[in-house]
């Protein structure tokens, strides 16, 4: 049954045409990356901690015993790299992947972009210490910013990602030097996650990462067998 609500104008309106009128309007307000010449809108964004054991040496953390997880909301994409957010923040360049199923089918990642994962790392020290979760210094707005995704048909220990900074290559890496290769990581998630189309999947960043400095120009690219896939410029502000 439709219940119709009055308006101040005597305009009878249905309460289903309000919510999906709401609806409409969140899902124009979700965040969207780009796929194909296509925007796709993720739900969520998955990330792997610790994945790259010269990485964990440099920020002194340990070897975890199983593979680290943590979550940004779609909220978190954008378009702009941002050097400040309450506090200066740091860069990590990370191989992403979008999952997709197709009709009976199993899902798996079917494309491929480089992502910064934005870091408020004074923020984070201070919850690490407390055992409290990271969200607040890792899944506020902006904290993730991704090239283009491009279709890929396999995954191998070729594919890897460069990050200059100002011209200088700062960090490289890539499923080589994984401790959790991505079909690994796709098979636990999954074993208590579901996955939605368009949902990507951070897997992690070699050593190198750092503070960002307003004005610097960072150039992401993800590389296999030496033949650039994608890439992006992005400018500090």
């Amino acid at each position: 049954m439709k219940i119709l609500l009055v308006s101040s104008d005597d305009i009878f309106v249905s309460s289903d045409d309000i919510f999906v009128s709401l609806i409409k309007k969140k899902e124009r307000m979700m965040k969207t990356v780009n796929f194909d010449g296509k925007k796709v809108t993720p739900s969520k964004i998955i990330c792997i901690g610790r994945n790259y054991v010269d990485h964990i040496a440099e920020l002194g953390n340990e070897v975890p015993d199983e593979m680290v997880v943590f979550l940004k909301p779609n909220s978190a994409i954008s378009t702009q790299l941002q050097s400040f957010h309450q506090e200066p923040l740091h860069y990590e360049a990370e191989l992403c992947f979008m999952y997709e199923q197709k009709l009976n089918q199993q899902g798996r990642f079917t494309a491929v972009a480089i992502g910064l994962d934005l870091t408020k790392r004074t923020l984070q020290s201070t919850l690490k210490t407390k055992g409290l979760p990271w969200e607040r210094a890792k899944g506020f707005n902006g904290a993730a910013v991704f090239s283009d995704f491009i279709r890929i048909e396999s995954i191998d220990d070729n594919l890897r990602l460069e990050l200059t900074i100002d011209g200088k290559v700062i960090q490289a890496g890539g499923v080589e030097l994984m401790m959790v290769k991505p079909d690994v990581i796709l098979e636990q998630l999954q074993s208590f996650m579901n996955l939605e189309d368009g949902d990507i999947v951070m897997t992690g960043t070699p050593k190198g990462v750092g503070q960002i400095v307003a004005g610097s120009e960072f150039v992401g690219k993800v590389i296999n067998h030496d033949k650039i896939f994608v890439s992006a410029t992005w400018l500090a502000n």
